[in-house]
């Protein structure tokens, strides 16, 4: 899978509901907030940018992140999901580095941050096969990994 396979686009009065209509697996529901609340809470805090992952012209995932830095002097992913229908075609690492190549355009931005519970596994193995590390910091449940950039 390579990025010109997927996109990522604005959230819009047409395609937000679709989101909100996308699941993960029943293994994975205890690690991510359904589409629904990320919405609502980027209504409230104007700085989260949210998108809808696009693949072959269907919404396939969704994805939101933090346009000014936060905790830990970083810009924070809130959320990155792929549907259970669209999963294991490489949707969720393409647009991970999509995602990761539009932060990187925010002016002073030293660092990516993104926080997972510890046992979601392929949450490791995605974030760390995009170069972020494990510097042991950790929130509630939440472990952090940080991309350093620049």
């Amino acid at each position: 899978m390579n990025e010109e396979q997927v996109s990522l686009i604005e959230l819009t009065e047409e395609n937000w509901y679709d989101c909100c209509q996308l699941e993960v697996t029943s293994e994975q529901a205890g690690f991510i907030e359904p589409n629904a609340v990320s919405i609502a809470q980027s209504k409230f805090t104007p700085s989260l940018v949210t998108r809808a992952i696009v693949h072959q012209g269907e919404t396939a995932g969704f994805l939101m992140d933090n346009s000014e830095p936060e905790e830990l002097d970083g810009h924070w992913v809130y959320r990155i999901m792929v549907d259970r229908k669209h999963q294991g075609k490489g949707i969720g690492k393409a647009a991970t580095r999509l995602m990761i190549a539009e932060m990187e355009q925010l002016p002073k931005i030293r660092k990516i941050v993104v926080g997972y519970h510890p046992d979601n596994t392929g949450a490791h193995q995605l974030y760390a096969s995009l170069g972020f590390k494990d510097e042991g910091d950790r929130f509630g449940k939440e472990m952090a990994v940080v991309k350093k950039i620049k």
